[in-house]
């Protein structure tokens, strides 16, 4: 393995990576005390070599490493891809492309949802990798000797898994299903954290315009807060806080002081004001312009037809060894029950072939479920 520590040599390394069709890379990064993650480590690796790139080290300029990103030429390979892409994407304005993500094809591929690493590369190679430093703090230096296995492991691993999983996509002919997801991995969107659209990461379901509106000028100021302090959202003001001040609307310092998820004292900070005029411009905003909230649905049935909608769920992804995850949310389910025209990606592409068609029939009554030898199965009706 080798360290690299000078932008020579990461250019030398780069460029002996990019005669390659496809590397593994992962990231070692801190973020839990500020907002952009501070990245600390590179490793990549080809079928010939591995590297860990020190992207601490003094003077050492990361461009070799961006322009290999974005070599369409070469397929970079990750696990669980999204928060290394925000790296990148935040560093150098580049999402990495063309990508593979060996934990959304694991999902295609009825690994489970959302599998951690070291147990897919057990279940696809045999070994056990060591996590021993999971958490380590990967911003102190010198790096050890441990540090750096670990590092080299996570993409040597790798290998093995993509060239696995690789092979059992394209035998059941689902390698088209991993590249829609992609798709969507890569998109720029999927990372534009504007502080305009910062409300819609809220798990929050507001009801009323006057909620919303404050609820959007309210996440709008924690993330501006948040990014120019560089701290966590949780630090500025939590969700519930948020939620809770969208809710009751304080316009008054006093007002905001009687909520109890506000921390006590808040009111009379520089924040307390900030928070009472933000409240003010979604309370003066014009409501007809707002998103269209969610209507209460009036289906007195819904909550049972999500239930045989899960059940359908459950089966199908049974039957077909795909994660049930990777082909309908609850969100979905929800959705699907209160109309057969939802704009959900399970009733989309191939996820409406395998699930979707069989959702809408089983909601019009011409699927049924029954129990066949202690197995649900689905049985056309008349």
């Amino acid at each position: 393995m080798d360290l690299i520590t000078t932008t020579a040599d990461l250019a030398a390394a780069c460029s002996r990576l990019a005669k390659h069709p496809v590397i593994t890379v992962d990231t070692e990064f801190l973020r839990e005390t500020t907002y952009y993650p501070l990245l600390c480590v590179v490793q990549m690796a080809s079928p010939e070599e591995a590297i860990v790139i020190d992207t601490l080290a003094v003077g050492i300029d990361l461009k070799p490493f961006f322009e290999l990103m974005g070599n369409e030429a070469v397929l970079k390979v990750f696990h669980a891809a999204r928060q290394d892409i925000e790296i990148i994407w935040h560093q150098a304005n580049i999402i990495p492309h063309p990508v593979f993500d060996t934990q959304v094809a694991a999902m295609v591929l009825g690994y489970g949802d959302s599998i951690a690493y070291d147990q897919l590369v057990e279940k696809v190679t045999g070994h056990r990798p060591d996590k021993t430093h999971r958490f380590t703090d990967w911003s102190r230096r010198p790096l050890t000797k441990e540090q750096m296995h670990y590092a080299v492991s996570d993409v040597t691993h790798l290998r093995d898994v993509f060239a696995a999983l690789d092979a059992d996509l394209k035998k059941r002919r689902r390698s088209e299903w991993v590249s829609i997801e992609m798709e969507v991995l890569t998109s720029p969107r999927t990372y534009d954290f504007h502080p305009e659209r910062a409300w819609e990461r809220l798990k929050t379901r507001v009801r009323k315009p006057k909620d919303l509106a404050v609820l959007m000028e309210v996440a709008a100021w924690r993330e501006q807060e948040a990014q120019s302090r560089d701290v966590p959202r949780g630090r500025v003001l939590r969700d519930e806080a948020v939620s809770d001040i969208a809710t009751h609307a304080p316009n008054t310092l006093e007002k905001l002081a009687h909520l109890r998820s506000v921390p006590k004292g808040f009111e009379k900070s520089k924040w307390g004001a900030d928070i009472v005029a933000a409240v003010e411009r979604g309370l003066a905003r014009d409501f007809s312009t707002l998103p269209k909230l969610e209507k209460p649905r009036n289906n007195s049935n819904g909550a049972a037809i999500v239930e045989l909608l899960k059940v359908l769920l459950r089966m199908t992804a049974e039957r077909h060894a795909v994660a049930s995850k990777v082909i309908a949310t609850v969100d979905d389910l929800e959705e699907i029950a209160a109309s057969d025209e939802a704009d959900v990606p399970a009733l989309r592409g191939w996820r409406r072939e395998l699930f979707g068609d069989a959702a809408l029939k089983l909601k019009r009554g011409e699927l049924a479920l029954a129990i066949e030898k202690g197995r649900v199965i689905g049985v056309e009706r008349a």
